[in-house]
């Protein structure tokens, strides 16, 4: 996601929103990665069976320039189970 026209850094309480389909909500590890390569860690993996995660985080970002192409790293940890990120957004 390309962030644009935002003056200085990003938030200390920047939202990330998410909504992603997965059958095994636990499996799933979710990073917000910054502009310069920085990671935020959103979600560990966990035991958690719970399906999808529609949630929104808040990360301390306040060193990152805000301008500049977020990404959204999703990895499902173990195998066998299927899934997509649906939507995701930031809220400065």
């Amino acid at each position: 996601m390309t962030v644009s026209g935002v003056a200085g850094n990003a938030p200390s309480t920047l939202k990330v929103g998410v909504d992603i389909k997965h059958s095994w909500g636990g499996d799933v590890v979710i990073d917000l990665v910054a502009p310069d390569g920085s990671t935020y860690r959103l979600k560990n993996s966990s035991s958690s069976s719970t399906p999808d995660i529609v949630t929104t985080y808040t990360v301390n970002a306040s060193s990152e320039v805000a301008n500049g192409t977020w990404r959204l790293k999703v990895q499902d940890v173990y195998s066998q189970d299927t899934g997509y990120i649906d939507a995701w957004r930031l809220t400065f």
